[in-house]
């Protein structure tokens, strides 16, 4: 052969050789840990994709586990920027469950607890400390929705995703870094950025796991050793965190439990992006969009350099059409079957009953609503979901990994009040289930003004159709007179008493996610001792009203409020009929001066209706509107003070329900108010409320000690109050101006802190 020959087979050679690499090169992307500013890394993979640079791999920690998994499931970066930047995702890292799907029918009474102690019993009592600041169970949820068809799709091997991914969590048995490369996709991500003692960690494989950046922020080595690329591309959101701060605890976690992490590559042929983002809290996703840019505007300043070190291309075609195939390869998310781990035999049944009552399979999508409930039960500490795809059928088993809550639970709470009505709150409650739900609770107010004793067993039986059946009884004791400062020299006898004694037991289905109907039936005694002016000696005595009674009552209610008090956001509608029947019986006091005792039969019907609601907000600030309605037969008892204090108040603003405001109280009324809010900071509000109330009928006679009726639609009153109220972890803090034009003193300041609440009151 010839040496023109030789030289020119060798040069082809050299060409082909070199084309196969080129054609060979591959290409790997790191992301780091970083908390919300991770949302940088869609605005890298964005350019990236836009200059049809190839992405063969991908690899994350924590933020960076997300995004990079997300990628490796088929989401573009347009659908990981929405997904991020939507309001729902802020809720996830908030630990917040959507309004939607909040389930009334099984909130608890509203109550002044401030604090609560979950506690069960061994040989001894053991309290369990909370190991986790917010709620994962909307994130759980979300995680499994998102990440679980494309885990079926890649059988759970991570190789075989639209692009092969690694994340890395921390097993802290072992103390090291774990390196997840199959299994449940959701719970590796989940996995990888649980932060700890803010989000509740997970087990995989028996082991507890925390979050990745504990031991590798960047994982660039996991991605060089795994896959050995010609390339690696890293973008770092993080550095090593600042000095802890006194009073952030975030900050001194951070620096007690990460550990300074390289962001150096290990191989020459890299690039690693480093977007300029401001400090933000680090579950803070108000910027996402702005992290987005920062992201892809950091990266396309340096898109030359990277296309100089990578020659090799993927066009937006050639990329779409491997996503199309993979998403095609991903099972519609479909539920035949139900397992659970963790419980008893009869509280798996309870737990099937409640998500495939009917024993047909569903949509995950159908199973959500019935999922939410199970969660709101409090009947579980935790419960962790994920999907178990099955060839065989092409549907799924949801596998429920719950732990049922301790027994006992403790709520301290009450209010602080300036006025002096202060208040302190115990209660105690028991629960256990087994193929029903059972609770039985005690709680008691202790005050100058208001004490109480409240006595409640219910049962909850699952199902396609669900009901409860309750038993109660209360005590309570309201004393007006304690907490009126004028009366303060002189605390015996005591003006206006109220003791309710009574019981009753009721049956409720839920109505819709947000509300529930109820028919009860209640029976007993109220006790008042009272006097008919402000002007009496201790030898005199007080006149006394005895009023026996038997009350069914049919209540609907439907509630989305965000807050037991000072809402800001949902709405609520109450309606409530009731036949009241008893028997009153009189007995005068020394101004009277009467003898005989007095004895009334008295039977009424009453309808009350309530509204309230808030609307979208513009910028900061939120308007709020209510109305009430009641419409009764109720007759007038044996004189006018009696009479008042079984008429109805009218109670739209927390302090009113410490006080006696004989103008605002009437058989039959309309009333309307506003709620005007200005979002200071995320836990701080100020507002500006007013209210018109109009009897139909106003009550007159308090000189003459009769009662009767006034004019038609005479006697309008109005209140108001405004201030700031700060929504802590515990309970309000509020300092509220409070205005009741018709009162002697009309105008009061009020500090509080906790709850303003109080067990039910059948006559206010």
């Amino acid at each position: 052969m010839k040496v023109g020959s030789l030289v020119r087979s060798g040069l082809i050679l050299m060409l082909l050789v070199g084309t196969m690499q080129l054609y060979s090169q591959k290409v790997g992307v790191v992301m780091s840990g970083g908390g919300a500013k991770g949302a940088c890394h869609i605005g890298f993979l964005k350019a990236l994709e836009e200059h049809n640079i190839p992405i063969d791999y991908v690899a994350g920690t924590s933020m960076g586990a997300i995004i990079a998994g997300l990628y490796a499931a088929g989401y573009t970066p347009d659908e990981m920027a929405y997904f991020v930047a939507a309001p729902e995702f802020q809720d996830w890292a908030d630990g917040v469950i959507n309004p939607n799907y909040i389930y009334f029918y099984k909130k608890e009474d509203a109550n002044a607890g401030m604090v609560r102690l979950n506690f069960d019993y061994t040989d001894s009592f053991k309290a369990r400390i909370p190991t986790n600041l917010v709620s994962p169970f909307e994130m759980d949820y979300q995680f499994m929705e998102v990440f679980a068809s494309a885990s079926a799709a890649a059988a759970g091997n991570f190789d075989s995703l639209f692009v092969p991914f690694r994340c890395i969590a921390s097993d802290i048995s072992q103390n090291k870094a774990a390196i997840l490369r199959n299994g449940d996709l959701s719970m590796a991500i989940r996995a990888s950025m649980t932060f700890p003692f803010y989000f509740k960690p997970i087990k995989i494989d028996g082991k507890v796991m925390f979050d990745g950046g504990m031991y590798n922020n960047f994982p660039a080595d996991v991605m060089y050793e795994d896959f050995k690329p010609n390339v690696i591309l890293g973008c770092k959101a993080a550095g090593n965190y600042e000095a802890p701060k006194v009073d952030d605890l975030i900050s001194q976690l951070e620096n007690m439990l990460m550990l300074k992490s390289s962001y150096d590559i290990p191989i020459d042929s890299s690039v690693l992006i480093a977007p300029h983002m401001p400090q933000v809290e680090v579950n803070d996703f108000s910027h996402s969009l702005e992290f987005v840019d920062s992201g892809y505007n950091s990266t396309s300043k340096q898109i030359e350099k990277i296309e100089k070190l990578i020659k090799r291309r993927v066009t937006s075609e050639e990329r779409e059409l491997k996503r199309a195939h993979f998403r095609d390869r991903k099972p519609m998310l479909f539920i035949d079957s139900i397992e659970v781990i963790g419980v008893s035999d009869e509280q798996k049944e309870y737990v099937r009953q409640m998500l495939l009552n009917d024993k047909k399979p569903k949509l995950l999508g159908e199973v959500k609503e019935d999922y939410f409930r199970l969660v709101s039960d409090k009947e579980f500490s935790s419960i962790y979901p994920s999907l178990v795809y099955k060839p065989n059928t092409g549907g799924f088993t949801l596998k429920l990994d719950a732990v049922p809550a301790e027994r006992f639970e403790a709520q301290i709470g009450g209010s602080i009040i300036s006025t002096g009505s202060n208040t302190a709150f115990l209660q105690l409650k028991y629960r256990d289930i087994h193929k029903i739900g059972r609770i039985a609770l005690a709680n008691t107010y202790i005050g100058r003004y208001y004490s109480s004793f409240h006595l409640k067993g219910r049962a909850d039986y699952p199902g396609k159709q669900p009901y409860f059946i309750d038993m109660n009884i209360t005590y309570n004791r309201i004393n007006y007179f304690k907490n009126n400062s004028y009366f303060i020299e002189d605390l015996t006898p005591s003006y206006l008493i109220r003791s309710e004694t009574y019981g009753g037991f009721s049956y409720g289905i839920p109505i819709t996610n947000r509300g529930q109907l109820t028919a009860g039936l209640d029976f007993g005694t109220v006790y008042d001792e009272y006097y008919q002016i402000n002007i009496f000696s201790r030898d005199d005595k007080s006149d006394v009203t005895r009023f026996n009674f038997i009350m069914p009552t049919l209540t609907l209610e439907l509630n989305s409020e965000n807050e037991k008090q000072y809402a800001n956001a949902g709405s609520r509608f109450f309606a409530e009929f009731r036949f009241v029947n008893g028997v009153e019986k009189f007995k005068s006091g020394t101004y009277l001066g009467l003898d005989e005792k007095v004895t009334t039969n008295h039977s009424w019907i009453q309808l009350n209706l309530k509204y309230s609601n808030y609307f979208a907000s513009y910028k900061k600030i939120k308007f709020g509107l209510t109305g009430e309605f009641q419409i009764s037969s109720q007759p007038f008892f044996s004189n006018y003070t009696s009479t008042l204090l079984f008429l109805p108040q009218y109670n739209p603003m927390p302090y009113a329900a410490t006080q006696f405001l004989p103008d605002y109280r009437t058989p039959s009324f309309m009333a309307f108010g506003s709620k005007n809010i200005y979002r200071l900071a995320k836990l701080v509000d100020l507002r500006l409320e007013g209210y018109i109330y109009q009897p139909l009928y106003s009550i007159t006679g308090k000189d003459y000690f009769t009662p009767k009726y006034g004019k038609f639609l005479e006697g309008t009153s109005f209140m108001a109050n405004g201030g700031i109220v700060v929504n802590t972890i515990i309970g309000p803090i509020s300092l509220m101006f409070n205005y009741f034009d018709k009162e002697a003193d009309n105008f009061s300041v009020v500090l509080n802190i906790g709850y303003i609440l109080f067990n039910k009151r059948l006559f206010i």
